[in-house]
């Protein structure tokens, strides 16, 4: 069919169009104008930050330790979270069966929450890690052996799961947190001289 067309654009336009380059030739489309012609001057498109977002995702507001201790003791955090630690009812979204070894960077980029679906701690603003809010930090720490939890398993972002460990740290440090010494492996025969047989 497109060498027909072509027979016919030859019957019809004199033979200096026909061997223009710019028309049909065999596999390529019909073209009568150059390229630059073609082109439209794109008007300039000034970037105006916009101040409407989303409720809920602005994060400019610090929020201080004391109303994060008091929000762990009310009534609208019994409701929400009930008697589990808040990154029980978290679950990661990611593409495909089989979840990335590490979470994202962080949920929270200039003040907003970036992420469709950001972390425990991101997620809520009333939720602030540090060395005082002892009750959360216990939320984070095993019962068993008194390492804190990775972020494979509690969901937290790296920026809030290194938050974390700065503020068990410090907590541990002043005193707020009690801990397991490690049980420490001694050389015996660094003390002792070998015992010289009779």
């Amino acid at each position: 069919r497109l060498i027909s067309q072509f027979f016919i654009i030859k019957r019809v336009l004199p033979l200096y169009q026909v061997n223009h380059p710019c028309l049909l030739q065999a596999g390529r489309l019909l073209s009568t104008s150059h390229i630059k012609f073609c082109e439209e001057a794109k008007p300039e498109v000034t970037k105006k930050t916009s101040n409407l977002t989303v409720r809920g995702t602005d994060r400019t507001k610090v929020i201080p330790v004391e109303t994060s201790l008091r929000y762990l003791r009310s009534a609208a955090y019994k409701e929400t979270y009930g008697e589990q630690p808040v990154w029980v009812l978290y679950r990661r979204n990611h593409k495909g069966p089989h979840p990335p070894r590490k979470t994202r960077k962080t949920c929270i980029r200039a003040g907003i929450v970036s992420t469709g679906n950001p972390c425990p701690i991101c997620r809520d603003e009333y939720l602030v890690l540090d060395c005082n809010n002892i009750e959360l930090l216990k939320q984070f720490i095993s019962p068993y052996s008194g390492e804190v939890l990775s972020y494979t398993k509690t969901g937290l972002c790296q920026m809030r799961h290194n938050e974390l460990l700065v503020a068990v740290e410090r907590a541990i440090d002043r005193g707020y947190l009690t801990y397991d010494v490690p049980f420490r492996f001694y050389d015996y025969s660094e003390y002792y001289t070998p015992e010289k047989s009779a």
